[in-house]
């Protein structure tokens, strides 16, 4: 019809190309597919859609010690251990669907001589296998990387050991750490629990210092030694043996995973401590040391590498502080007592600016009329966390830091602008003086002479109506700056007194020397008058001594103050010998400012009141 053929339509092919040409060519194709398969360095198998090896090449089967022919037929994921990982098989089996483009993974295979060798595989679809009626199957490749994988071991082996002790470093120690925490929170066959011995040598310093780090390295390495030692018979018998770790100088860690208690951990750290008891001979060097151990043993769930590592931190420092050559076991309420004073001190000069602080007074009552003479300024804080904090709680973080100059100034502002209104508001009657506490560190860090003679400018408070107090052990011995500083302010009609007089020095030379107006004898002298009247049972001493101590005061021109007085027994006793004025609950206990102006409002009313 219209000069066309009336046979069959051929098959497109390229101009010049017969059907017969293309399947030679395809025929080809395959005869070079499988030769190159065949002989490709690299291991390969052809897996088809329900699993099964269609044909492995020479390669593989060199991997596994076994015939190329030997492997079809076997199940692929049995051969390369997919099946052992869920995730790893659930990615397997989407590829053998199709519905995943490329599963890759890392497998320790056995060869057949016995040896283990890592391989990564990898399982993808195979481009035109239809053609090559492999129709849905995919191409498996084993690549043996067990030398990749030996050279990263030595390498992290390196990255993660201690080259002095050959110990766990650092790292190796946290990662192990962050392990068994996981492990005991999560894992139903551990006990839950973990411990950790928290070591440091004693004086290791001094051996670098006078003989020299290669010495020092070697002790390291010895006491190395010996902790592994006591780790391995601390395990012996159990599921895991403790970890000993360097971490860092003179620093080491026992690891405690799956600890089954105090008791253990205890155990371990006088093994250790017993160990490095005994002297080591270094290359003709004999050297004794010994260690302080923070030893810490609590539940694994809720507990972090963080907070683990900061109480065993803490524990050590605590048997440093105890005296070393000691284990020391980790106390929460010590450790609460602890981050309290740590909170305090952080917030102490910003409290001041902030206004946190006020001050009571208690009376300071003269023994032979039972009048108010003066008033002592006790400082508190108004912690807005804590609550109201007497000075026992503070005043020494303050004098560590500094900050009692700060403090102890606006003390002094505050008690002479008060004692100055109270002046002007009774003009009645005789001014009470006020007292105020000085720390010595006042003196040395700050000029304790100007900021008196400005405060008392500023509020306008007369200079004999204002008594410093410094302790025993801050005035005798006083020589140089602070003797000239209380010179100074004697001079300037400010009373010195001495606060717990005959705790400290009791040197009593230095009395006509330094320009002191009032002792105040300290109330360990005054509860010892607590007997009654006729009693015979008790030693007279404490009195004798009391009135000794007054009777060498007033030949001096002194004053006494007697703290502490508690019972009417004890001011009769104290009046008796002699003592001028007398401060305790007897009169009043600490009380605001206002309760002051009421007192010396009611002329009639006894202090007591």
């Amino acid at each position: 019809m219209n000069g066309t053929s009336e046979g069959p339509t051929p098959t497109a092919t390229a101009p010049g190309r017969t059907r017969g040409d293309v399947t030679e060519r395809r025929r080809t194709e395959r005869s070079d597919y499988r030769a190159a398969f065949a002989v490709a360095p690299l291991p390969l198998a052809v897996v088809d859609h329900e699993g099964l090896v269609i044909s492995a090449n020479d390669a593989l089967a060199a991997l596994f010690g076994t015939a190329p022919g030997a492997l079809t037929g076997r199940v692929a994921a049995e051969l390369i251990d997919l099946s052992s990982d869920a995730r790893t098989w659930h990615a397997y089996r989407e590829v053998l669907r199709g519905r995943q483009a490329r599963l890759r993974c890392t497998r320790r295979l056995k060869h057949s001589d016995g040896h283990s060798l890592w391989v990564q595989i990898t399982v993808s679809p195979m481009p035109e296998a239809a053609e090559r009626g492999e129709a849905g199957a995919v191409l498996l490749a084993a690549a043996d990387i067990s030398a990749r994988r030996e050279l990263q071991a030595r390498l992290r082996h390196v990255q993660m050991h201690d080259p002095v002790t050959r110990l766990p470093n650092r790292n190796l120690f946290f990662e192990r750490l962050a392990a068994a925490l996981e492990a005991g929170t999560y894992d139903d066959t551990s006990t839950g629990r973990i411990g950790l011995c928290h070591l440091d040598l004693d004086g290791f310093k001094a051996v670098n210092d006078t003989l020299g780090h290669r010495v020092g390295d070697r002790l390291l390495a010895a006491v190395a030694e010996r902790l592994t030692r006591c780790a391995d018979r601390a395990g012996y018998g159990r599921a895991s043996v403790p970890l000993v770790a360097r971490l860092g100088g003179d620093e080491f860690a026992l690891l405690v995973e799956d600890s089954t208690g105090t008791d253990q951990l205890v155990a371990l750290a006088e093994a250790a401590l017993k160990a490095l008891q005994e002297p080591f001979d270094l290359s003709g060097q004999r050297l004794s040391v010994s260690a302080s151990i923070g030893v810490v043993e609590r539940r694994a769930a809720g507990t972090t590498t963080t907070g683990l590592m900061q109480a065993a931190d803490t524990t050590l420092y605590w048997a440093k502080t105890d005296g070393k050559a000691r284990w020391t076991l980790f106390d929460p309420e010590r450790n609460a007592h602890r981050m309290t004073r740590q909170a305090l001190a952080s917030s102490l000069r910003p409290a001041v600016e902030r206004g946190e602080f006020v001050l009571d007074y208690q009376p300071l009552v003269g023994l032979d009329d039972e009048g108010l003479h003066g008033v002592e300024a006790l400082v508190r804080w108004q912690h807005p966390q804590f609550g109201l904090l007497t000075p026992n709680r503070f005043i020494g973080l303050a004098e560590e830091d500094g900050s009692i100059v700060q403090l102890g100034r606006w003390v002094l502002r505050s008690a002479c602008r008060q004692a100055r209104r109270w002046q002007l508001d009774h003009p009645e009657r005789d001014p009470v003086f006020v007292s105020v506490n000085v720390a010595v560190r006042q003196v040395w860090d700050s000029d304790l002479v100007a900021d008196v003679a400005e405060i008392l400018a500023e509020t306008g408070l007369p200079a004999r109506l204002l008594q410093l107090e410094l302790t025993e052990s801050a005035v005798m011995g006083s020589a140089g700056r602070p003797l000239q500083a209380l010179q100074a302010l004697s001079d300037m009609g400010v009373r010195i007194a001495i606060d717990d007089f005959g705790t400290g020095y009791s040197n009593l030379a230095y009395l006509s020397r330094l320009p002191v107006s009032v002792l105040k004898l300290d109330g360990s002298f005054v509860r010892g008058f607590q007997y009654e009247e006729g009693e015979t049972h008790t030693n007279p001493a404490d009195e004798v001594i009391v009135e000794a101590m007054v009777q060498l005061a007033h030949r001096l021109g002194l004053t006494v103050t007697a703290e502490c007085v508690e019972t009417a027994a004890q001011a009769t006793r104290l009046r008796r010998i002699g003592c001028d004025t007398g401060q305790g609950w007897l009169y009043s206990r600490p009380v605001t400012p206002d309760r002051i102006s009421a007192l010396l409002t009611d002329e009639s009313r006894s202090p007591t009141g």
